[in-house]
């Protein structure tokens, strides 16, 4: 009997307690109510500081899911529990401890390693540039070589069946190739035009230039002096070189030219019919000697043809002009 007269008192006295919990439960609720149609009213949004949700979210924590639905009024309880999960996460967050996330760079020397490689030798594949870069003492894999190659436009796997270009070729022999060429100049001697044919030797590492003697009208003896001249043993221009590239002008067919170069060494190269773009560096050679120096005189003899040929040919190697050349 007394047992059930305390649980009476018991759950009445509970009861008052919540019933008075509620009331002021609803007099909060009725409060923020009014404080969100005045904000409401002044078109403000109520944005809280990072301190103020976190309190929020600390004391909505303790709460049930459905009296915190109950009880939220200023804002949604997915709204206050997005909060508490972000506050969690940022507990644990250990980004801000990492010197760089992700893969390691790669060294831009490395990088520039690898380009040049495949620039000087542009056969080469990426497992072969791998084993160089590796033998010089760097640490990079195969896979970073090959990315390497594809991001600056080059074939990691280039086809080693295609022949070599022309280019590839003369770049390729520069110190042992030279070449030559003719071309004509009108000279206004007396009352009348003489035309004169200018023959030429060029260093292609250098882009040095050797005149001949110049005469009106070559034949195959003046092609044989040339020849002795060019090949001497003590000052001779071609002295060092394997290969003379030369086009098909009947004057390089003349009894004893080949013969007297191929006796010193040097292999003239006959280079096919209606291909002056095989011969490049002397057709732009011509190209410049007449639009930069002759097109702008009136030549009166040989001998003043020789002189300004010869003065052109020292500004044309000159450090500067050169210079300027290769940067363009």
């Amino acid at each position: 009997m007394k047992q059930k007269l305390w649980l009476t008192l018991v759950t009445c006295l509970a009861y008052c307690i919540d019933k008075e919990l509620y009331k002021a439960i609803d007099y909060l609720r009725e409060q923020v109510r009014v404080l969100v149609e005045h904000q409401e009213k002044q078109d403000k949004r109520i944005i809280l500081t990072y301190s103020q949700r976190m309190r929020v979210a600390a004391k909505a924590k303790r709460l049930s899911r459905k009296m915190l639905e109950r009880c939220t009024e200023l804002f949604t309880s997915d709204t206050i529990i997005r909060w508490y999960r972000k506050l969690s996460a940022e507990k644990y967050d250990g980004s801000q401890n990492r010197a760089s996330p992700g893969r390691p760079q790669i060294d831009q020397e490395i990088v520039n390693l690898v380009i040049r490689f495949k620039e000087e030798n542009p056969r080469w594949g990426y497992q072969k540039i791998t084993d160089q870069i590796v033998y010089l003492g760097y640490k990079i894999s195969k896979s970073s070589v090959k990315n390497i190659l594809i991001e600056n436009g080059y074939d990691p796997e280039p086809d080693l069946t295609v022949r070599s270009t022309w280019h590839e070729f003369i770049k390729s022999h520069w110190d042992v190739l030279a070449a030559c060429d003719f071309f004509t100049i009108e000279l206004l001697v007396g009352h009348k035009l003489i035309r004169c044919t200018v023959f030429f030797v060029m260093e292609l590492a250098s882009r040095k230039v050797f005149f001949a003697p110049v005469k009106p009208q070559p034949d195959g003896p003046y092609m044989r002096h040339i020849a002795k001249i060019l090949t001497d043993s003590e000052d001779g221009f071609l002295q060092g070189k394997r290969y003379l590239i030369h086009d098909r002008d009947p004057l390089y067919k003349t009894d004893g030219f080949h013969g007297i170069l191929r006796s010193s060494g040097i292999e003239p190269v006959k280079l096919p019919a209606r291909s002056p773009n095989l011969n490049c560096y002397s057709e732009r050679y011509i190209k410049s000697v007449k639009s930069e120096c002759l097109d702008h005189l009136i030549l009166s003899s040989v001998k003043h043809l020789e002189y300004v040929l010869q003065q052109y040919s020292e500004y044309y190697y000159s450090v500067p002009y050169y210079l300027m050349r290769l940067c363009a």
